[in-house]
């Protein structure tokens, strides 16, 4: 195998083994803070992280399980019986159950001299479950706690390290999930082009920029109002579920478990862009874009007319322009990059989702990811042939 190949496949176990690394500091620095938290007396907050915890690890288990339950009968054989991966599932272990396994299925790609077609689409099946699952738990869990902690910093008026070590890293974390999310996308692109380093740059920037306004703006009025941020978020998630649920998702195996997937999209419209739908999303984009930015400068405004200076002595003037500034920044990289570094590809119009007919050289049926090839189909443009481009309208595009 050529050197570049083999490159890259280590590059991606190395990556795989710093996301699961990762998620496992992560849950560390939770356990951690809540420990804190109770020590301190502030009963409350601590009962606020694990809620948060609990929920998002929940949501996650069941995601994972019911994957597999609709997966193709022997597709990851050798692995533990059924009732064995309930009981991982059942004991919160489902995802890190699959994070081993990704690595190791990584390994045995990589150790190999000529991988066999199979291995290597077996690989990539695993590593899109995994990269969604991480992009679900960042919104369910990290970003709500990052909201959290800053609004307890905004409160109190003083941050401990491990507070400001916390907001940073998940910051970071937040970003680099889209973009992890982002890269395992287009490996389910006909040409399967991977994401470069000048690409990437811009997609972790923009993500960064845009997400600390929104943050900040729901910190600010929790620390203001924190008996109706809950139903402030309540409202805004039912109007999100709302229209989730009229673009028509289609993404679980059933429809009881598609209002899980809309949930939980719920949740990440709350914060950052997520596209569901298919067709041209730049104005679905725009409008979520205008919704978020409409909400943030409320909340922003409620503060104003409430509080004049922050309680650590911070003022607002300082704040409040330095996001707006994070904002702009952030939109002019997102418009450069969709405008010069999205990736175009050709979809087959015969090729339904869920359906793989390509065989391996070895005569065995290739593993196909239809969630995540859903998805992509959404997320990048479609060129349909030239006779179908004056009936299906222009090239999609997204924001």
């Amino acid at each position: 195998m050529p050197w570049l190949p083999r490159a890259a496949l280590l590059w991606d176990v190395v990556l795989g083994f710093l996301g699961t690394a990762a998620f496992l500091i992560d849950l560390g620095a939770d356990l951690w803070a809540a420990g804190q938290y109770v020590l301190s007396g502030r009963y409350l907050w601590a009962a606020l992280v694990l809620a948060l915890l609990g929920l998002a690890s929940v949501a996650l288990q069941l995601f994972s399980w019911l994957w597999l339950r609709a997966d193709p009968a022997g597709l990851h054989a050798p692995q533990p019986p059924g009732r064995y991966l309930a009981l991982l599932h059942l004991l919160q272990l489902g995802y890190l159950y699959r994070c081993v396994q990704g690595l190791q299925q990584g390994l045995l790609v990589w150790q190999q001299e000529a991988p066999s077609e199979f291995d290597l689409a077996y690989a990539d099946f695993l590593t899109l479950d995994i990269s969604m699952l991480r992009l679900f738990e960042t919104f369910l869990e990290t970003t709500p706690q990052l909201t959290l902690v800053l609004a307890i910093v905004l409160q109190s008026g003083r941050a401990e390290p491990y507070q400001w070590v916390g907001i940073c890293t998940s910051f970071m974390g937040i970003s680099w999930a889209l973009l992890d999310y982002h890269r395992a996308l287009r490996t389910c692109l006909p040409t399967r082009s991977r994401l470069g380093l000048g690409s990437s740059v811009f997609y972790f920037l923009w993500n960064l920029l845009l997400l600390w306004p929104r943050v900040l703006a729901v910190a600010l009025f929790s620390a203001l109002f924190p008996h109706y941020v809950a139903l402030h978020f309540l409202g805004l998630w039912l109007v999100l579920l709302s229209w989730v649920w009229l673009q028509g998702t289609d993404f679980m195996p059933d429809s009881c478990s598609e209002w899980l997937y809309r949930a939980t999209v719920a949740t990440i419209l709350y914060f950052s862009w997520f596209n569901v739908a298919e067709g041209r999303t730049r104005g679905r984009a725009t409008i979520h874009l205008l919704f978020l930015l409409s909400d943030s400068v409320l909340m922003v405004v409620t503060w104003l007319t409430h509080v004049t200076w922050l309680p650590s002595g911070i003022p607002l003037q300082m704040l409040l322009p330095a996001s707006g500034v994070c904002f702009l920044l952030g939109l002019a990289l997102r418009l450069v990059y969709y405008c010069w570094l999205h990736p175009s590809c050709r979809w087959e119009p015969d090729q339904v989702d869920g359906a793989q007919d390509v065989c391996s050289l070895e005569g065995r049926r290739l593993p196909h990811n239809r969630r995540l090839t859903h998805l992509a189909r959404n997320f990048f443009p479609r060129v349909r042939d030239e006779a179908a481009l004056p009936q299906k309208g222009e090239e999609n595009g997204v924001l």
